[in-house]
C-alpha cells in the first residue's frame, strides 16, 4: 500500500510540477537531432498524425490521399491520423500529453503553440539537421519520393525561435477583406485602390441611415452590420504594426498597452456603439451577414474565401436568404496606404521526439511528403492557401489553376483564386510576430481588449481611459500577461503561460481525486474483513 501511495504521490507532483521543472531545464535542451544514417525498412512503425479539419471534407481527402501514397512508398510506416476541429484544440491536447509523454508524432500546429511546447526539455524536435541532411533532407538522396526543393524562404524563417528550426510550414494565408461592392457604390463611394481605416469608418458609419419603416437604407433590411472583423487578434496586432506601435519583442517584453492601443479601441467603441461594428465572437461569422446582404466589409483568413460571397462553394446560411451582389477581395484596411502591412498566417508540421531514433526519421519522411507538390497543390486548390514551396508555386498545374478563376464555382471559384492571388502579390509586406514562451496568451489578450470593448459599449460600461485601463488589467489578469518572462537565450523559454497551468493544474486536482479515492477505499477495507472474519 506504501509503494502504490508513493507511486500516486510521484505521479502527481510530476503532472503538476513537472513543466515548471523542464522550464528551468529548457537551455541545455538539445538545438540538434542526430539525423540517422540510414532508415531501417525491416522495422515497423506507427506514428500518429493530429490535424485541423472542420467541415471541409476536401481537406481530409487530400490526407487521407497522402498517408494512402506515402503507405504504399514505405509499407513499414503506419499512419493514423486523427482530425481535430480548430487548432486551440490539438494545443490544449499536445499540453496535456507532454506530461505524460504521449505526444503525437507530427501535429498540424502554430510556432506561438510551439513555444511553449518548448518549455518541456526535448520535445520538439529540431529540424535543421534533417533539412541539410544530403539523404533525408530537402530532395535527398535516399527518399523514395521527389523531394519538396526549396521552401519559400520567408515561410521557413517563420518556423524558427531562436534561431533554430522547429517546424516545416505547411500552408501559407492572410487576411483580406471582403467587400459589397454594390452597396458600397449605392451609399455613393468610390472604392480607392487601397482601403484605408478611415473609408471603411465611413462608408459603415453612412450605411447606418435608415428608412422611416426601420429597415436600412442601403439593402432594405431591419439586419445590418457594414463592418464584421473574424479574428480581432489579428485586427490588434495589424493595426498595432501599421502604427509602428509596441506590441512585443523578440525576448518576450510585452508591449501591448500603449497609447496607440487606446487609441484603438476608442475608435473601436465609438463604431459599436453606433452599430456599425462588430466582431465574430459577439455577432457570428462574418460571412453568413455577408451572403444575407447584411454587412458590407467582411475580414476573414484567405483561407476563408470558399464561404464567402453569393456563389460560394461551402455556405452557411439557406439559398433563399442569399442576397446577389459583386464581391471584391481587397487587403485589410491601412493606417498608410504606401506602406501596407499584413499578417502571414497559416499551419506548420511540427515533430516530438521519441526514445526510438528511427521512429523520429520515419516521422520526418511523412512531414516532408506533405510539402510535396500533389499534396500542397491539392491542399491550396481547397481553399484561398498559398502553398509554401517554390516548385509547387510556381508548377504549371497551380498556375495553371490560378488562371482559371471564374471558369466554375467550385474548384475553380473566383473567390477563393482571387484571395490566394492577393497573397502571392502581397508577399513582401506580410509579416509574423515574434514567439516566445507566452506568445500565444499575449496574442489571444491583443483579441480580448477589442472584444471587452465591445461587450463593454453593449452593456453601457465605462469606455473612457480610465475604463480602457479597467479592461486591460483584467485582460492582463486573465492572460497572466505579468508572468511572461523575457527569453534570457536560445532554448530558455521560461515558464508556461495560464492555459497551460490551468491545465496542468486539472490533471493535478483529477489525481488528487484519483488518490482519495484510492485511500478510501483501502481505508474502508480492512474493516470489513474484520468484520466478516
Amino acid at each position: 500500500m506504501k509503494k502504490t501511495i508513493a507511486l500516486l504521490l510521484a505521479a502527481l507532483l510530476l503532472l503538476t510540477g513537472c513543466h515548471g521543472t523542464l522550464a528551468e531545464n529548457a537551455g541545455s535542451s538539445q538545438l540538434d537531432y542526430p539525423v540517422p544514417e540510414t532508415f531501417d525498412t525491416t522495422k515497423q512503425h506507427t506514428i500518429t498524425f493530429w490535424a485541423k479539419n472542420d467541415t471541409n471534407k476536401r481537406q481530409t481527402a487530400v490526407y487521407e490521399q497522402a498517408i494512402r501514397d506515402f503507405e504504399k512508398l514505405y509499407p513499414n510506416i503506419t499512419v493514423n491520423m486523427r482530425l481535430y476541429t480548430d487548432y486551440t484544440r490539438i494545443y490544449n491536447d499536445v499540453i496535456t500529453n507532454i506530461a505524460t509523454n504521449t505526444t503525437p508524432n507530427v501535429c498540424i500546429t502554430y510556432p506561438d503553440h510551439i513555444a511553449t511546447y518548448l518549455t518541456g526539455e526535448d520535445t520538439v524536435v529540431p529540424l535543421d539537421g534533417f533539412l541539410e541532411d544530403p539523404r533525408f533532407g530537402l530532395g535527398g538522396s535516399q527518399l523514395r519520393y521527389r523531394g519538396p526543393g526549396e521552401i519559400a524562404p520567408k515561410f521557413l524563417s517563420e518556423c524558427a525561435i531562436n534561431g533554430v528550426t522547429v517546424a516545416l510550414p505547411y500552408m501559407r494565408s492572410t487576411e483580406a477583406c471582403y467587400v459589397n461592392k454594390n452597396y458600397v457604390e449605392r451609399l455613393g463611394f468610390t472604392l480607392p485602390e487601397t482601403l484605408t481605416w478611415d473609408f471603411i469608418w465611413q462608408v459603415s458609419e453612412k450605411a447606418m441611415e435608415k428608412n422611416a419603416d426601420g429597415t436600412y437604407k442601403v439593402n432594405g433590411q431591419k439586419v445590418l452590420i457594414p463592418f464584421i472583423y473574424k479574428s480581432t487578434d489579428n485586427m490588434m496586432i495589424q493595426m498595432l504594426r501599421q502604427l509602428d506601435a509596441g506590441y512585443s519583442r523578440a525576448d518576450g517584453t510585452v508591449e501591448l498597452w500603449n497609447e496607440q492601443t487606446k487609441t484603438i479601441l476608442t475608435e473601436v467603441a465609438r463604431h459599436v456603439a453606433s452599430g456599425a461594428f462588430s466582431t465574430f465572437k459577439i455577432s457570428g461569422y462574418p460571412a453568413n451577414f455577408f451572403n444575407a446582404g447584411q454587412c458590407i466589409f467582411a475580414i476573414d483568413s484567405t483561407a476563408g474565401a470558399t464561404w464567402v460571397g453569393s456563389h460560394a462553394p461551402l455556405l452557411d446560411i439557406s439559398e433563399d436568404a442569399l442576397v446577389e451582389f459583386e464581391t471584391l477581395v481587397k487587403p485589410i484596411p491601412q493606417y498608410d496606404p504606401e506602406h501596407p502591412q499584413m499578417i502571414s498566417q497559416g499551419p506548420s508540421v511540427c515533430l516530438f521526439q521519441k526514445e526510438d531514433p528511427q521512429e523520429v526519421l520515419a516521422s520526418w519522411l511523412f512531414a516532408q511528403f506533405l510539402l510535396t507538390d500533389d499534396v500542397q497543390i491539392g491542399y491550396a486548390e481547397t481553399e484561398g492557401y498559398v502553398p509554401v514551396t517554390v516548385d509547387a508555386q510556381e508548377s504549371h498545374r497551380y498556375r495553371d489553376y490560378l488562371s482559371r478563376g471564374g471558369e466554375d464555382m467550385d474548384t475553380h471559384y473566383p473567390i477563393k483564386i482571387q484571395a490566394s492571388q492577393l497573397l502571392l502579390d502581397h508577399m513582401e509586406h506580410t509579416f509574423v510576430t515574434p514567439v516566445f514562451n507566452g506568445s500565444a496568451s499575449l496574442r489571444l489578450a491583443a483579441g480580448q481588449l477589442i472584444e471587452d470593448t465591445a461587450k463593454a459599449v453593449r452593456r453601457k460600461q465605462d469606455t473612457s481611459d480610465a475604463g480602457l485601463e479597467e479592461i486591460y488589467r483584467k485582460t492582463s489578469a486573465l492572460y497572466r500577461l505579468d508572468s511572461i518572462s523575457v527569453t534570457p537565450g536560445a532554448g530558455s523559454l521560461g515558464p508556461l503561460p495560464g492555459e497551460a497551468r490551468l491545465l496542468l493544474g486539472g490533471l493535478g486536482l483529477a489525481w488528487l481525486c484519483i488518490l482519495g479515492a484510492f485511500l478510501r477505499d483501502k481505508w474502508k477495507s480492512p474493516g470489513k474483513n474484520r468484520r466478516s472474519h
